[in-house]
C-alpha cells in the first residue's frame, strides 16, 4: 500500500476518534450539569409552592380571627346592655333629685369645702329621706364651671361629690354601698359659663335618689 495513504488513513482514523471521544465526553458533562439543574428547579417550584400554601393558610387565619373580633365585638356590646339593663333594676326608678347649688352649697371657687348652708340644706334632704322611709340609693353627682383644665375640673367634681358623701356617711350614717359618686367636671352645665351668676350655679353637687 502506498506509505502516503496509509498515513492519511492513520491520520484520519485519528481525528475521527477525536471528534467522537470529544462529543461523548461533552454529553456527558452536559448530562452531569443538568442532573443537578433539574433538581434545583424542582426545589424551587416545591419552595414555591410551599410558600403560596403558607400565605393561603395564613389569609384563611387572617379572615377568621376577623371573623372572631367581629363576633367578639358584638357580643361585648350586647354584654354592655345587659349590665346598664342590670343598673338600672339595681338602681330602680328615680324618684327625687337635691341639687347644691352655689347659692345655698357655697362651694367657693376652686374648692370642695363644705359651708354651713351646705350642710344645712344636707340636713334638710336627709330629714326628708326620713320621711319617705324607703330603702334608697344615692348617686351624688360633682359638677363645675368651666374654668380651667377640664381634667381638674373632673377631679374637682369628684372631690365635691366625695365630700358629700363623707358627711352623709359621718354625721347621718347612710351605708357607703348606698351611695355611689361620680364627677362630670363642666360637661352637663345648667347656666351660662360665660356669666359670673351662671358659673356659680355650675359648681354643684346633685344628688338623685333611687328607690
Amino acid at each position: 500500500m502506498n506509505k502516503n495513504l496509509l498515513t492519511f488513513l492513520v491520520v484520519t482514523a485519528l481525528f475521527i476518534g477525536l471528534i467522537f471521544g470529544t462529543g461523548c465526553a461533552t454529553k456527558k458533562y452536559v448530562k452531569g450539569e443538568l442532573v443537578p439543574l433539574d433538581q434545583k428547579v424542582e426545589g424551587i417550584e416545591s419552595a414555591i409552592e410551599e410558600n403560596q400554601k403558607r400565605i393561603k393558610e395564613h389569609d384563611e387565619r387572617l379572615a377568621t380571627l376577623g371573623s372572631l373580633i367581629t363576633q367578639q365585638q358584638s357580643e361585648l356590646k350586647s354584654i354592655d346592655g345587659k349590665i346598664e339593663e342590670v343598673k338600672k333594676y339595681a338602681q330602680g326608678k328615680l324618684i327625687s333629685k337635691e341639687i347644691l347649688k352655689n347659692d345655698e352649697a357655697k362651694f367657693k371657687f376652686d374648692s370642695y369645702e363644705m359651708s354651713a348652708e351646705a350642710k344645712a340644706a344636707l340636713e334638710r334632704f336627709v330629714q326628708t329621706l326620713i320621711a319617705q322611709d324607703r330603702g334608697v340609693y344615692l348617686e351624688i353627682q360633682g359638677h363645675t364651671d368651666n374654668t380651667g383644665e377640664e381634667s381638674y375640673n373632673l377631679l374637682l367634681g369628684k372631690k365635691r361629690a366625695e365630700a358629700v358623701m363623707e358627711y352623709l356617711y359621718k354625721q347621718y350614717h347612710i351605708p357607703l354601698h348606698r351611695m355611689q359618686v361620680i364627677s362630670y367636671g363642666s360637661s352637663v352645665p345648667i347656666a351660662d359659663n360665660s356669666t359670673r351668676d351662671g358659673r356659680a350655679q355650675n359648681r354643684r353637687v346633685e344628688i338623685l335618689v333611687y328607690e
